[in-house]
């Protein structure tokens, strides 16, 4: 088994934006991947290797948003998260991620169906394979791989 360091440095990123894709909201994505790794350092016994580190952190997380959610009492739904209610962006990095043309594709996205835009986030933003994807949302490659393509064929239809 790696570091514990070295996982929480090497998968960080892909973790928080994957979180940051279902909340929309920095703040949150971050104390959520902050308990994400809190909770995999807790389980890290119970990671059996027969999935990339990244998907099972992933999946940790998820079931974490759910719970925060349930927790709120939130309906989960994208349709009413505003992309444009963004607190103020304060570095480079944050200013490149939220560029006009990736809110104008938020907004399309909106369009969709929560499960091809969960998928369509996966892929976009969180960089995972299919396959990943496919694992994360108990699926199959392939059902990820032609949900994805069939969103992105309803976005260009939209334009």
């Amino acid at each position: 088994m790696q570091d514990i360091g070295k996982i929480y440095q090497e998968y960080f990123e892909i973790v928080n934006k994957y979180l940051f894709c279902l909340t929309h909201n920095n703040n949150i994505s971050e104390e959520l991947t902050q308990e994400t790794f809190y909770r995999a350092v807790k389980k890290i016994n119970t990671y059996r290797g027969d999935c990339k580190i990244s998907v099972w952190l992933c999946q940790i997380a998820k079931r974490l948003w759910f719970d925060e959610c349930r927790k709120n009492k939130k309906i989960i739904n994208a349709k009413e998260k505003d992309l444009l209610d963004l607190q103020a962006i304060n570095n480079l990095e944050e200013q490149v991620i939220f560029n006009d043309e990736k809110i104008s594709l938020y907004k399309k996205m909106q369009n969709l169906d929560i499960i091809t835009r969960e998928v369509i986030y996966l892929r976009i933003t969180g960089e995972l394979s299919f396959k990943e994807i496919g694992t994360i949302l108990n699926k199959t490659e392939t059902w990820a791989r032609v949900t994805f393509y069939r969103g992105k064929k309803q976005l260009k239809e939209g334009d």
